[in-house]
């Protein structure tokens, strides 16, 4: 039994009630919710995917169990998104068995400041090319079915893409006014959005009252509609700067972890983005172009 373990954040294996049955063949692990969604897309029924990081669950820290250890030490793959990312990484791949593969996703993109890589479409594809890359050398005998899943992704990425283009491209406002962490300034860069975060680069960014009254402040001033948020963020902080200022809330989806409900539904990342296209179209006011 081939196993491959994908990271982005863990600390448990998670394996929920709705997991799909045991399969022969390729057996996919995902400790995020980022390189799940993908590597469900990739194997297709031929491989049983299952995360390590429960949803809802925090992903950008995290202190890997023994059971975690085991899961990797007894993997042909191990996959993950970045050092700077899973600090954590490290530590699991301590316990990597000798045929352990070990791929790190963003050592194939380009360099960035930015954590978050997958909001940029140019970067999820070269993942997603990383990822089946591996699961060919893992798993040979369903090489094909990996690469024509893999044409068929980057096809609906690059239709994702001129979506976002075309809908953004006419709008009354293209500043988004987000409380979160800046998950999105990839997003926003592709589509010349000017891009006002509450928080830091995290989801335990700092909200200082200060910043709080800065934000409402600058909110007032220029008299914003629609404030973003997003699914981690503290519903009394979103619900604190809506009473404030009279803006009307809209969430955005980082996607690195999901609500329970999502998990459940196998929600892809297509659709996640499509979400976000929606409500930016909302938020920003946008016309068809």
């Amino acid at each position: 039994m081939i196993a491959v373990i994908l990271a982005v954040v863990g600390g448990y294996i998670f394996k929920p009630s709705h997991s799909a049955p045991a399969v022969s063949g390729l057996q996919v692990v995902a400790s995020g919710y980022v390189p799940y969604t993908i590597a469900k897309q990739m194997v297709g029924e031929h491989a049983q995917v299952s995360m390590l990081l429960p949803p809802n669950a925090e992903p950008h820290a995290f202190e890997p169990t023994p059971g975690d250890m085991v899961a990797v030490h007894k993997a042909d793959v191990f996959v993950y998104v970045s050092d700077d990312l899973e600090p954590w990484a490290k530590d699991v791949l301590g316990g990597a068995g000798a045929n352990t593969r070990v791929v790190q996703l963003a050592s194939t993109l380009p360099k960035s400041n930015d954590l978050h890589v997958w909001m940029d479409f140019d970067n999820v594809r070269t993942m997603a090319r990383t990822l089946v890359g591996a699961l060919a050398q893992a798993d040979p005998s369903q090489a094909q079915v990996y690469q024509d899943n893999l044409a068929h992704f980057e096809e609906e990425i690059s239709s994702l893409d001129n979506e976002f283009a075309h809908a953004l491209a006419n709008c009354q406002s293209r500043e988004v006014v987000h409380v979160g962490h800046l998950a999105f300034s990839a997003l926003a860069k592709r589509y010349n959005l000017k891009l006002s975060a509450l928080a830091g680069a995290s989801h335990d960014g700092e909200h200082s009252a200060r910043k709080l009254a800065d934000l409402v402040k600058y909110i007032r001033a220029r008299n914003v509609k629609v404030v973003f948020t997003e699914e981690a963020v503290s519903p009394r902080l979103a619900q604190t700067v809506a009473v404030e200022t009279g803006a009307s809330l809209l969430p955005l989806y980082t996607i690195e972890h999901v609500s329970k409900d999502d998990f459940k539904k196998a929600v892809s990342y297509k659709e996640l983005m499509r979400r976000n296209l929606e409500n930016l179209k909302q938020g920003l006011v946008c016309q068809a172009s």
